[in-house]
């Protein structure tokens, strides 16, 4: 058997506590001298936390959620996100991560910019106070199970401009336009009406999506290297993101993440055909999102929204486990309204299966098949109501659970597994890198944002939002619609979290020891507290050295393996910002960014519960690859 020596803590935890499990047993032969090196490194080690998925208003809906008519706080600009994470999260590292749909060439030098300046501001290269790395997200979303692929995010080791992409690649695909603004009628009308104040904001908006919508596409089939500086590079696929990659050839990650966000992933959806072909690719893929302020998407539970059948079509699946669908629960609500009217409990039947139909085909989208419906009406349908705060709309066939647990045989000489390292990131929208040090101020740490009026003159909301209940149903049409209709914006409000963390035991605190650890896999995850963590394969009793191999390790083994696990609760926080932040940049601006609060650790930890970190250690190591 194969293990990959990795661990995850999705849940914030309250003591520290010292443990081991499993029976003893010796791992195959291994050189003293190698046995004796990784425990040098084990003990030399220092773990640094940092942030590997942050978004500033240049990413389009970013932008979005800043202006007025959403209640925004304006702008937030690369340069808060480097002085977010340094004076007010405290972080050893981070990265930029907008979208690179809505990211002009322009634009990317700005931030390629930026980020050089914020590592010109850390001091001592070798020894740096903070590293932030380059990078940007790729947003593909498709509307079938067949044609999505989900969102990743792609990060460079450096920031020499020969050493980084001259453009960004985008996701080509049914919701491109999501992430390329709103189109020119809808522009001209914002600038017109204002919702919610601040005609300024509209214009500067309107400029900010003409500018992006002006740059032409890259012509296909050429080499990145010999494109045009000033066009738009685009995949339609993760295998072409890698073959474009590929090109470059400079170190890099990428980053799956939101895998079980159902806000966006069509129901039914399992990761097998992630695995398949050129669309995985180890070299660059090797860590995984599980844990962001989207929610969870570690777990896996054996129930479906929707099931597909023969022909490809979805049909709604029964409650199972405490797990109620939505498009179940769209038949009920539709059933309940046909009673009240005095219809036959036949006709109520009838068009309650109706009702299940036309969810279960919209996807995503369901919600609007039923008109009028709203937040209780829905109830807790669609949540994984046993999971630690877990992603809207749930698909346990994308968590990494079950992708860790499938194999693909399509080549039956080499198997295929995933082998992720786990992190933990913000997925932050107003450059709040590292967000989840102290649970306050909701509407700025998370994208639990909204329109102040009921529907913000009709623009932001869907329609169903404007028509009465009916006794039927309504098939899903996107026509007319804009790209905040067509998604569940105002249920997903009550499923946004701050973020996570990832952490890394590094060597040093400098960008080539993070990046080591990062492609070492020895990481780990947490739902925003800095808990310390070392799981550890280890050896015998007798054994010249008790530590074999770090976190993040492959090893083979032809018994049980024992390892040792140590934690440490996260500190406690004081109120308030430290000396050294607001010297750093005042304490206006620590108001302006972070409200006056900064991570500003006491000299007390918080307590683990043995039992809640234990469990969650043993479900891990009972997840195993099986065949397909």
């Amino acid at each position: 058997m194969v293990f990959l020596i990795g661990i995850v803590l999705i849940f914030t935890v309250n003591t520290w506590n010292e443990g081991w499990f499993s029976n003893p047993s010796s791992p195959k032969s291994k050189n003293p001298d190698v046995v004796l090196e990784n425990q040098t490194q084990t003990q030399s080690k220092q773990i640094l936390f940092g942030d590997l998925h942050v978004h500033t208003t240049y990413s389009m809906d970013a932008y979005a959620i800043s202006l007025p008519m959403l209640n925004g706080e304006g702008a937030h600009p690369p340069k808060d996100a480097c002085d977010y994470a340094r004076y007010c999260s405290a972080l050893d590292f981070w990265s930029i991560n907008d979208h690179a749909e809505g990211l002009t060439p322009k634009q990317w030098q700005e931030e390629k910019d930026l980020i050089r300046q914020c590592n010109a501001s850390a001091g001592d290269p070798k020894n740096p106070d903070m590293v932030s790395f380059l990078g940007w997200e790729w947003t593909q979303m498709g509307t079938t199970v067949e044609s999505h692929y989900g969102h990743r995010n792609v990060i460079f080791k450096d920031t020499d401009e020969d050493k980084v992409p001259a453009r960004t690649v985008a996701a080509s695909g049914p919701y491109t336009e999501l992430f390329s603004g709103p189109p020119f009628l809808m522009r001209n009308i914002l600038k017109i009406v204002a919702p919610g104040g601040n005609r300024q904001a509209y214009y500067d908006f309107a400029d900010f999506v003409t500018d992006r919508l002006s740059y032409k596409h890259c012509p296909s089939g050429v080499h990145v290297k010999e494109l045009p500086k000033d066009c738009t590079e685009w995949a339609a696929t993760p295998a072409e993101l890698f073959e474009k990659l590929q090109q470059w050839d400079i170190p890099t990650l990428v980053i799956p993440h939101g895998n079980t966000w159902g806000f966006y992933t069509p129901p039914g959806i399992t990761y097998d055909k992630q695995l398949k072909g050129k669309d995985h690719n180890e070299d660059v893929q090797k860590l995984v999102e599980i844990y962001s302020g989207h929610g969870n998407s570690e777990e896996y539970r054996p129930w479906q929204e929707v099931s597909i059948d023969r022909n490809g079509k979805p049909v709604c699946n029964e409650p199972s486990l405490g797990f109620e669908p939505s498009c179940w629960r769209a038949g009920e609500i539709i059933r309940a309204r046909c009673l009240k009217e005095g219809d036959s409990a036949k006709e109520c039947d009838e068009k309650a299966s109706i009702a299940r139909e036309n969810h279960a085909i919209a996807g995503v989208s369901g919600f609007n098949t039923v008109p009028g419906a709203d937040l209780d009406d829905w109830g807790n349908s669609g949540q994984c109501p046993d999971c630690f705060l877990p992603a809207f709309n749930y698909r346990p066939g994308n968590s990494v659970q079950y992708a860790l647990a499938i194999t693909n045989f399509d080549n039956p000489h080499k198997p295929r597994n995933f082998r992720f390292g786990f992190i933990g990131s913000s997925d932050s929208h107003t450059a709040r890198a590292g967000n989840g040090y102290k649970e306050y101020w909701r509407k700025g740490l998370t994208e639990a944002s909204g329109p102040e009026k009921p529907n913000a003159f009709g623009m932001m909301e869907p329609a169903k939002n404007r028509k009465k209940p009916v006794s039927k149903s309504i098939p899903f049409s996107p026509k007319g619609l804009g790209p905040f209709e067509i998604m569940d914006n105002e249920r997903q409000a009550s499923f946004f979290f701050t973020g996570g963390l990832v952490a890394v035991h590094s060597k040093g605190r400098d960008r080539d020891s993070v990046w080591d650890s990062l492609n070492r896999k020895e990481v780990y995850a947490t739902s925003g507290d800095r808990i310390l963590l070392w799981f550890d394969l280890k050896n015998s009793l007798g054994e010249k050295s008790e530590i074999v191999a770090p976190m993040g390790s492959e090893i083979s083994f032809s018994q049980n393996p024992t390892f040792k696990v140590r934690a440490v609760g996260a500190f406690k926080q004081k109120p308030g910002c430290p000396d050294k932040s607001v010297s750093g940049i005042g304490a206006e601006r620590l108001q302006r960014l972070c409200k006056g609060e900064c991570y500003h650790p006491s000299s007390e930890r918080k307590k683990l519960l043995k039992s809640k970190w234990l469990e969650s250690f043993l479900k891990f190591l009972r997840t195993s690859p099986f065949p397909n």
